[in-house]
């Protein structure tokens, strides 16, 4: 059989003065005007939240003044443009729904809290580390429960999305989800070269973590040292407890059990690059998981970061300056991978695993047995297959590969592993 052709590889040359396709940069001039009408301030967040969810219950009112943090630092610190005021906006009010959302439903269902979040499967690793590819292999298995993209921006239903559901038409979760993964299509295509983006495709829970607004995921916008300073110096604990009531909560919705298998436990496969050092909050918080710990050449992981994010920028600053970005990625993964090494022995010996990139991508079903063996999870006839239909049609590159150039962003590999040399060498990491 022949192997289909790849697109050629391609360097990204327009990070610091982007170029947008014809479509897309005509949406962002009409959007761009609308920034100046948007007020990010928590009170009127808050306000239009509740507008729009028909509730004022927010549950547990401390995330008000972590929601302040952040406003400040992007009004300060992040250089939103025009169109980015109007998607942060978008963004904080939904996730703001989100956790009123969750509050009605536990009102009407308090048996949610007896939920059992099970030994679930946590994949903690830095970005471009194989993690997604091992999400979406290990989530493949019928018998795990995962979290697709849209389930990840919409947790809970609203009355009216309940309604058209329980009338049969399609959850219009989905379909908004759809409108964005289209517009994310059309703005950025080289994006699902670094990160294939679809609804329904396997998600991370960092949009979970950010209803309790204290997240990296906030990061991802634009250099914020204010914001990162706050979250690193506070114990993430509540957060990742108000992460197990979400899950908890989903789980009721959807417990995404296989026919005739209503009574097995269900058991998550999650994934986050900020569980890389949270590895004593996750032991107390999910006592009974399996953490599958990842790991790359850190300088590679670096530049295709920068990459990555300096890529995305454009969609939401004014000015996308690479060499910022490229500094305070360079750091923010030292600091990440430090404590990694601090923390990695805080893990269980007999229930967490170190995955190393070019094994697993030399032999991702060797790497799969071995994560099943630990996890003590059946490797059965029926995930056997699933992951080999997986595989079949998700072909590393298959819609080429972006070509990274340290000097993008002004920084030395050679730098960036001397940094990292404490980790390289407790982990054993080839350099790439």
């Amino acid at each position: 059989m022949d192997t289909p052709s790849r697109p050629a590889a391609v360097h990204l040359d327009d990070l610091a003065d982007p170029r947008f396709p014809p479509e897309a940069a005509a949406i962002i001039e009409a959007t761009t005007p609308l920034g100046t009408t948007i007020d990010l301030d928590p009170a009127t967040l808050c306000t239009q939240a509740t507008a729009e969810a028909g509730s004022e219950n927010f549950g547990e009112p401390s995330f008000r003044e972590r929601l302040q943090v952040l406003v400040d630092a992007l009004e300060s610190e992040a250089g939103l443009s025009g169109m980015g005021r109007v998607t942060t906006s978008v963004q904080l009010v939904q996730l703001l729904k989100n956790r009123l959302l969750l509050e009605e439903l536990l009102a009407r269902h308090p048996e949610i809290r007896e939920e059992r979040i099970e030994r679930p499967i946590i994949i903690a690793g830095l970005p471009r580390t194989g993690t997604t590819h091992l999400h979406n292999l290990l989530a493949a298995d019928p018998a795990l429960r995962s979290l697709p993209y849209w389930e990840s921006l919409e947790p809970f239903p609203t009355p009216e999305d309940a309604v058209a559901v329980a009338a049969g038409s399609p959850d219009p979760r989905l379909a908004r989800a759809e409108a964005g993964t289209a517009f994310l299509e059309l703005a950025l295509p080289y994006f699902k070269r670094m990160h294939e983006m679809t609804p329904d495709h396997v998600h991370e829970e960092i949009q979970l973590l950010a209803m309790n607004f204290s997240s990296m995921l906030f990061e991802t916008t634009a250099p914020m040292p204010s914001w990162r300073d706050h979250y690193l110096a506070h114990d993430q604990t509540p957060h990742y407890e108000y992460l197990r009531t979400v899950l908890q909560a989903l789980q009721f919705l959807r417990p995404a059990r296989p026919p005739g298998e209503e009574d097995r436990p269900v058991r998550w496969v999650l994934k986050s690059p900020q569980h890389l050092e949270q590895f004593q909050v996750i032991e107390q918080v999910f006592p009974d998981a399996t953490v599958l710990v990842t790991h790359r050449d850190p300088a590679s992981v670096t530049v295709s970061m920068a990459t990555m994010i300096a890529y995305t920028a454009r969609l939401h600053l004014e000015r996308v300056d690479p060499v910022a970005i490229g500094r305070y990625w360079a750091d923010r993964l030292v600091r990440m991978l430090r404590a990694c090494v601090e923390q990695r022995d805080v893990l269980a010996r007999d229930r967490s695993l170190d995955v190393r990139f070019d094994q697993f991508m030399a032999d991702d079903l060797g790497t799969i047995e071995r994560i099943y063996a630990v996890a003590d999870q059946p490797l059965d006839d029926r995930a056997r297959a699933a992951h080999q239909r997986y595989l079949a049609s998700h072909q590393r590159d298959r819609h080429g590969s972006i070509l990274y150039d340290f000097a993008d962003f002004a920084l030395d590999p050679d730098a960036c592993r001397t940094a990292t040399r404490s980790y390289t060498e407790r982990f054993g990491i080839p350099t790439e």
